[in-house]
């Protein structure tokens, strides 16, 4: 099928309609990804995408247009406002190895806040989701003397700890 066809069927879907095909096999590319994992120790490569539709569906968010500059997802308050989101997802071991980081976080970006989606590698199941402002993070990024921090990857620890729980509630 082209590409041209593909993105033909893809827009003939409703938001509501495409949320429930990708809810619908979610289930089927966790246990891919499962077992990928377990053969080959290297995971599929379809973490992020299950991270963002994993805190889409938690906590309400809006998932933005593939490709969108600086954010992943959009909160809207009750009173109309609109948060921007750049999620990352990692899925980790029960007992992370220490110097994990999350992937590169844009800087420069129209964005109001960071979610990392932490995922258990055995089963794809969420673990806990953490949110920082966006702009702390920026400022935790452009300090001074990490080569890791100026390519825009910060440590899992140092992320949690600037960050709040979101989910599951503490």
């Amino acid at each position: 099928m082209s590409d041209q066809k593909k993105n033909s069927s893809f827009k003939k879907l409703t938001a509501k309609e495409r949320k429930e095909k990708l809810e619908a096999i979610i289930p089927d590319i966790k246990k891919l990804a499962v077992e990928y994992y377990r053969l080959t120790g290297k995971p599929l490569g379809v973490t992020g995408e299950i991270a963002e539709l994993t805190a889409a569906k938690i906590l309400k968010l809006e998932l933005a247009t593939a490709r969108t500059k600086g954010y992943d997802a959009i909160r809207r308050s009750t009173t109309g406002k609109e948060e921007r989101i750049q999620i990352k997802g990692r899925a980790l071991e029960k007992k992370p190895k220490s110097g994990q980081r999350l992937s590169r976080i844009k800087t420069n970006a129209p964005c109001d806040y960071v979610q990392f989606v932490e995922l258990d590698i055995s089963t794809f199941d969420l673990r806990g989701i953490w949110e920082a402002p966006y702009k702390k993070i920026v400022e935790l990024l452009e300090r001074p003397g990490s080569s890791a921090r100026a390519k825009g990857a910060l440590g899992l620890q140092t992320f949690k700890k600037n960050a709040v729980q979101i989910w599951p509630k503490k």
